[in-house]
């Protein structure tokens, strides 16, 4: 029986959206382990547009998370309110700006941080049944808005990123770029990646260990 996923993206691109890398390696690794997967975003403004040619903010620009998300996966994507927990098996959350910046303010208000109330609903649907959900680069910042205190995540070794954190009232592991956090209790599981990596070759190897362990998480009758 094939295991079917949930990925929630944030838009696309590194600064504004979901990292392109981590969404593509998700889906390649997710296909390698015989999954299937279906893509989810908010249809909600984008905080901001950046120039990934400059870095700059594009003023003035709007772009909607949902349309943008779309470029990752061909136009095969739904509206974050259509996803239904009973349909799937696990979830995992690509990283990159956008989690910290449209699926969150964390990017903003650091340990002072809320959550899209959609993006909170979808996630707690797979809290409350300890469905594995998986949790990639910055996408670990979401866990202790949603998740009750203590739940072990990472995101690598940066200090001030962990402290937060840890004040939010989750519990950072420093780990390398290779590895991946799980918590056993909660079924969450998380990897630094773009963190940490220094090129996509780095970035593919954690994102595909936590892959196979966020599968090896999830339940079946069959």
């Amino acid at each position: 029986m094939k295991k079917h996923v949930a990925i929630i993206l944030s838009g696309c691109g590194v600064f504004d959206g979901s990292e392109i890398y981590e969404a593509t390696l998700t889906f390649l690794a997710l296909e390698h382990h015989g999954c299937t997967y279906q893509c989810f975003a908010p249809d909600i403004p984008q905080t901001k547009v950046v120039n990934h040619l400059t870095g700059d903010v594009m003023e003035g620009e709007n772009r909607n998370v949902l349309v943008e998300s779309a470029r990752l996966c061909r136009g095969e994507i739904k509206n974050l309110t259509d996803l239904n927990r009973d349909d799937f098996d696990a979830m995992i959350i690509p990283g990159g700006f956008g989690a910290a910046s449209n699926l969150s303010d964390f990017a903003e208000k650091g340990a002072e941080a809320t959550i899209n109330p959609e993006v909170y609903k979808a996630i707690r649907s797979f809290a409350d049944q300890k469905m594995p959900v998986g949790f990639i680069c910055i996408a670990p910042a979401l866990v202790p808005m949603v998740y009750r205190k203590g739940v072990q995540v990472t995101i690598g070794n940066d200090e001030e990123t962990a402290a937060t954190i840890n004040k939010m009232g989750a519990y950072h592991q420093e780990c390398e770029v290779d590895d991946f956090i799980v918590d056993m209790v909660k079924n969450v599981v998380s990897t630094p990646a773009f963190m940490l990596a220094s090129n996509i070759t780095e970035a593919q190897t954690g994102i595909d260990n936590l892959v196979s362990e966020v599968i090896s998480l999830c339940n079946y009758d069959d």
